[in-house]
């Protein structure tokens, strides 16, 4: 009932755990704090929350325009309803080192169990898309720096995120992405989170420049093969996030439903295809309101739509 029992220190505390455990873990991203309950409930370690899931729910591109107050403020909604350790995309920390500094205690209050920071320029772009430029290696290792020196629980994951990839064509790209995430790692970056990578060799040639957890984003469209869970593990991959799949599916969801109402006149067609009442009560756990305050909550939860 509420917001999960589990505190903060503990989410981070586990999700250190997940990434050492030698197993890779599975992060789905969640678009609201209703769908971060649904992924723990389907059995999955933890929860990612995307830049551009964010913004996209806003209305808004994922070019940089959210500002850290309501990317904190929405992901700690979601992060407080789950017991799982959340990841949050923090773009490029919202600033200068000072900044980055700020936006590292805020995620930390807000309940987050870790971040990545990546090394573009200002305004950003998709990580998937063309024309991206990042800032030079001091200020990626600024930022870094200065995340890793404001966290006040040394449990709390910075992860450094480069989209140097994709500056470069072919091996010169990739021996730069390789120097950066060591330059990363070495100015505190705990994991590693290298963008747009195509193939499974690029994931390795990551793999084998730094000895940290290594991310790999999974997302439709983009640069990156759908690989399995497999193939990655057999790369030595810890994490993997699919950080826009549920928003996708859902309003592709929702824009049928609608055509079918224009359509139509009614939704009827579409009911068999929704979330019932029932399961929507069982996720949003209308019994346990109901055994709290009966005096308020004094209706019966309905075995049917």
């Amino acid at each position: 009932m509420l917001y999960s029992k589990t505190t903060p220190e503990q989410k981070r505390l586990k999700l250190r755990e997940l990434l050492t455990s030698g197993t890779i873990q599975q992060f789905p991203g969640a678009f609201n704090p209703l769908s971060a309950r649904l992924i723990e409930e389907k059995g999955f370690p933890g929860v990612y929350i995307s830049g551009a899931v964010l913004a996209n729910d806003l209305g808004l591109p994922d070019i940089g325009l959210t500002t850290l107050t309501e990317v904190a403020t929405r992901a700690g909604q979601i992060a407080r309803m789950t017991e799982l350790p959340a990841l949050v995309d923090a773009d490029t920390g919202f600033g200068e080192p000072m900044n980055v500094a700020r936006t590292i205690q805020e995620l930390e209050n807000a309940g987050l169990a870790g971040c990545h920071i990546e090394d573009q320029v200002n305004p950003k772009r998709c990580g998937h898309l063309d024309g991206k430029n990042v800032v030079d290696q001091d200020t990626a290792t600024q930022r870094i720096r200065a995340a890793a020196d404001a966290r006040r629980d040394p449990n709390f994951l910075i992860m450094a995120r480069t989209d140097i990839r994709a500056t470069e064509d072919g091996a010169a790209g990739l021996q730069a992405a390789q120097d950066r995430a060591k330059a990363l790692v070495n100015a505190g970056a705990d994991a590693i989170f290298p963008e747009a990578m195509a193939t499974l060799e690029e994931f390795q040639a990551i793999r084998d420049a730094v000895d940290v957890p290594i991310l790999a984003n999974m997302t439709e469209f983009g640069k990156s093969q759908l690989f399995t869970t497999e193939q990655l593990q057999n790369i030595g991959i810890n994490i993997v996030i699919y950080p826009v799949t549920l928003l996708r599916i859902a309003m592709g969801a929702a824009e049928r439903t609608l055509e079918s109402i224009k359509a139509t006149g009614t939704q009827e067609g579409q009911v068999p295809q929704m979330l019932t009442r029932s399961r929507l009560y069982d996720l949003v756990d209308y019994e346990a309101y109901n055994h709290f305050d009966t005096s308020v909550f004094n209706f019966q939860v309905p075995g049917t739509r």
